[in-house]
């Protein structure tokens, strides 16, 4: 009797341990470790903005980049991941998260990858945040923003970050060693539309140069790419595909003292017509001239460089 029961017990808890099994095949993994999931978000606004996460994997820009550090070091990131200012990351106002951007720093050429797994900048006229250290990297750290090309280049993976690491783990200095791969070489970044790029420069020196040389550590690889010889600060208030729609808004905008031109430009084969205030040459007009345009209840403008 005493050795049925038994039997009975180790079936029910067969039977219970095969159906936790069951269930958990059908639970979808969970995220990683560190909390993150991939994210595009609903509509939201922010200051009186209103700003419309979603999928662009056409996204191209221009504009100005600037940096956040210690104040979020550690914190939670718009995707549920942790905030680490030394690691390659970077913050943007709609792009999904976490995915793959090419940051390319238009006043002196350096170039590199970020993941975007937070929301901002949130001041008008930013178009992307990088990390404390992507900042250190692309090299504009001391003066807090830089003119810069912002590139979609694809999702990233959940369960691996790009980091800029002090020293190699001991796991990874214990692991097999990967199969050769080709050698990458470096890419060069296509002229913005309508902007001359400047003429290739003399032969790079030895990279022990440090001018030349990109920063040596892993998990950062900087590109150098050739330098627009022009990085024009415009306000752009908005686009048209009639072109009569753009000459009013340009009509509008004659009081803010800035000339104002309508540019003809071609995409997918379709013409459209887009009004900008400018050329400016320093940051702080670019950021005054998109405050008066704003005023006049353009909350779309933005600033490009061109």
């Amino acid at each position: 009797m005493i050795r049925f029961q038994f039997d009975v017990l180790k079936q029910r808890h067969l039977a219970f341990l095969l159906a936790a099994l069951f269930l958990a095949a059908c639970v979808q993994p969970q995220p990683p470790s560190g909390g993150g999931r991939y994210k595009v978000g609903t509509p939201y606004k922010i200051d009186g903005v209103w700003y419309y996460p979603k999928e662009d994997p056409d996204y191209d820009r221009t504009g100005v980049a600037s940096w956040y550090g210690r104040d979020f070091h550690g914190k939670k990131t718009a995707n549920g991941e942790k905030y680490d200012m030394h690691a390659l990351t970077a913050a943007h106002p709609t792009l999904p998260m976490p995915t793959r951007v090419r940051v390319t720093n238009l006043e002196n050429g350096r170039s590199l990858e970020l993941r975007v797994n937070d929301r901002g900048p949130f001041r008008k006229g930013r178009i992307i945040d990088v990390s404390k250290r992507a900042s250190q990297l692309l090299g504009f750290q001391e003066q807090g923003t830089a003119k810069v090309r912002v590139q979609f280049l694809g999702r990233a993976d959940m369960e691996t970050e790009i980091v800029s690491k002090p020293r190699t783990p001991r796991e990874e200095r214990r692991a097999a060693k990967a199969a050769p791969v080709e050698e990458v070489a470096e890419a060069e970044l296509p002229p913005i539309p309508g902007v001359k790029v400047a003429e290739a420069p003399d032969p790079a020196p030895e990279p022990s140069t440090p001018a030349a040389a990109a920063p040596a550590e892993e998990g950062a690889v900087v590109e150098f790419v050739p330098i627009p010889q022009s990085t024009d600060l415009y306000v752009q208030a908005g686009a048209f595909v009639a072109p009569a729609n753009a000459r009013r808004l340009a009509g509008e905008l004659a009081s803010v003292g800035r000339p104002v031109k309508v540019n003809r430009k071609d995409l997918d084969g379709r013409n459209f017509y887009q009004v900008r205030l400018g050329p400016m040459s320093t940051l702080a007009e670019a950021d005054e001239t998109l405050e008066q345009v704003v005023a006049l209840g353009h909350n779309d403008a933005r600033i490009i460089v061109d």
